[in-house]
């Protein structure tokens, strides 16, 4: 009994252990910069909480969700970073393109710690990724709610974008809603195939699609 008991706990424990190991800051294989389209995360959660990135006055498309350090599978979060935390006027400095500075605390906190970058150079590095990559701008044009296939989203990105292959970008839905555009770089911000749980793409063929407000 003694022994089975001993066992288990290993069992238990040992899957805690890797984990723990494999979430060392600067140890993961390749990023992923998350696109939100600014309009769906208002009408499903962002006008609940009165965000100010919901305001008409903001104008906000395309925002940049995070940049993730991401495993070939897996990815790690809210990892030991000895680096201080970024400064109000860092985060604040970040909600032109994250749509508030909550948001850019948040993402430091749960991904940027596991970069293994101070948050300065997180932040430099994610405004980077984001100019990097160009957003289309027939979506800005849109001038009431639309119904489209998913994929013609992924096309407009791939059109803009010639650097990016098919297996490089991928595009999510939620609740009925066009929601993001993912694409996977390299540490050097450098197009590469998205792992297996990465490449989820939405087959909604009448996704909605609403307009910058």
């Amino acid at each position: 009994m003694r022994v089975l008991f001993s066992l288990l706990f290993s069992l238990i424990l040992t899957p805690h252990v890797a984990q723990a190991e494999g979430e060392r800051p600067g140890d993961f294989d390749y990023y992923v910069l998350a696109l939100s389209w600014s309009p769906t995360w208002c009408a499903l959660e962002g006008d609940d909480r009165e965000s100010p990135q919901c305001d008409a006055s903001a104008d906000f498309g395309w925002v940049m969700h995070g940049l993730w350090p991401q495993f070939h599978q897996g990815w790690p979060s809210f990892c030991q970073s000895a680096e201080r935390p970024p400064s109000r006027s860092m985060t604040a400095g970040m909600a032109d393109i994250m749509g508030t500075s909550g948001l850019a605390w948040y993402q430091w906190r749960k991904h940027g710690s596991c970069s293994g970058l101070s948050p300065r150079d997180y932040y430099a590095l994610a405004r980077r990724a984001y100019e990097g990559i160009n957003r289309p701008a027939v979506f800005r044009k849109l001038d009431k709610a639309v119904k489209l296939p998913a994929s013609l989203v992924e096309e407009a990105f791939l059109k803009d974008n010639p650097q990016l292959e098919p297996d490089m970008l991928t595009i999510t839905c939620k609740a009925g809603r066009i929601q993001e555009a993912r694409v996977c770089l390299s540490k050097d911000l450098e197009p590469v195939p998205c792992g297996r749980d990465v490449v989820r793409d939405c087959s909604m063929k009448d996704a909605l699609f609403d307009p910058i407000r």
